[in-house]
């Protein structure tokens, strides 16, 4: 099957990692960042890490969209929700996500009227399709998923549905890195770009973290071959003295982004001084929020919110994962009180969620098996 298979291939994965161990420098750590939430569940599903030298250590990002959500959103989701007359349709990631109050699958048990949809067009329909309801779409992810919330708000408009509006909770990536960054936890020597976001971005925007931070930075696509391949183009930087931000997706990222998904972007949305992400709190400037123009398909302005701050569980360590500062199995209640069916932080809700990824594919301890590829 073309762009899977050979992805995939023992063999050239097997000399990538000699590669690698070559080109690490004796009695040197690195520890590189993968930004992306789909990169840590690659990384983990095909064993990626055991590939790697133990020299080399990944750690994981923020870049995982349904994670960063701060409880107290939910709970004005939820609200929402219990208003007279009213839908609230989501992706399904999003449904067992923990607000303070609990989840949207328990709102549903308890009477409001939330679905599951697979795109904000999906909620559109619902809206043509119950014009005496009210319908409300709850946005949220990267810049990978603003697009298409853009797109709809302009049919929206366009086509006069007076019934339908967005619960904007985009979130851009640059301040998450930057504030990452700026934090005195983690000492990081490069990162793996999120492939999905550099689609409609680019890489142009990374640009500060080489010649500001002097961090090497590498878009890096999804398949296993993709990420053995950044990171030796990482280590290849820091061997050579240079520090630069190179495209290792090229089948898919184009180094300008996708032009016409960020003008959608910037006729519809605009950032919010500042937006609370859970477990990292307040970033600024570094979420979306709709334009007056579209105040009449706008959530937060057609409805009265409660917008109560909600602290995270104590016994929740999200943040930290979020940071990279540790691994999901160091949190005390990682795969014991959190799981995937009784979840207390979005980490393990997610499908791009460090701590489901570690769940999912066995990841309890710090032990790596040793693959014989480092010569």
């Amino acid at each position: 099957m073309r762009f899977v298979d050979e992805y995939r291939d023992a063999d050239k994965a097997r000399a990538l990692s000699g590669r690698i161990a070559a080109l690490c420098e004796p009695g040197r750590h690195y520890k590189f960042m993968e930004v992306c939430g789909g990169h840590t569940h690659t990384i983990y599903k095909h064993g990626i890490e055991d590939h790697l030298p133990e020299a080399v250590e990944l750690v994981h990002g923020p870049g995982c969209p349904v994670c960063v959500i701060p409880m107290g959103r939910v709970d004005d989701a939820i609200a929402i929700a219990h208003e007279p007359d009213v839908i609230l349709t989501s992706f399904g990631d999003m449904l067992r996500v923990p607000g303070g109050t609990g989840s949207f699958l328990d709102a549903k048990a308890e009477g409001a009227d939330i679905r599951m949809v697979y795109s904000p067009l999906d909620a559109l329909k619902i809206a043509r399709e119950n014009p005496d309801r009210r319908v409300v779409f709850m946005a949220i992810g990267f810049e990978t998923t603003a697009p298409s919330t853009a797109v709809t708000v302009l049919r929206a408009a366009a086509e006069g549905i007076a019934n339908f509006s967005v619960f904007c909770n985009h979130v851009t990536i640059i301040p998450a890195i930057k504030a990452i960054l700026d934090s005195p936890d983690l000492r990081l020597d490069g990162f793996l770009g999120p492939g999905h976001v550099s689609t409609v971005i680019g890489c142009r925007p990374y640009e500060f973290i080489a010649e500001r931070y002097g961090r090497p930075l590498v878009c890096a696509g999804f398949e296993p071959l993709d990420l053995l391949q950044s990171v030796a183009m990482l280590l290849q930087q820091l061997t050579d003295g240079r520090c630069e931000v190179e495209n290792q997706y090229t089948r898919v990222v184009p180094w300008e982004g996708n032009t016409r998904a960020l003008e959608a972007i910037a006729t519809t949305m605009e950032l919010r001084p500042h937006f609370e992400w859970r477990g990292l709190g307040f970033i600024s400037h570094s979420a979306l929020r709709l334009r007056d123009e579209y105040a009449a398909h706008d959530a937060e302005k057609v409805f009265a919110l409660p917008g109560i701050r909600v602290a995270d569980p104590k016994a929740c360590q999200c943040g930290e994962v979020l940071k990279g500062v540790i691994k999901p199995w160091e949190c005390k209640v990682f795969g014991t009180a959190c799981t995937p069916e009784t979840p207390i932080g979005t980490c393990m809700v997610s499908s791009e969620g460090a701590c489901a990824a570690y769940y999912n594919y066995g990841r309890f301890t710090r032990d790596r098996v040793r693959e014989a590829t480092h010569a």
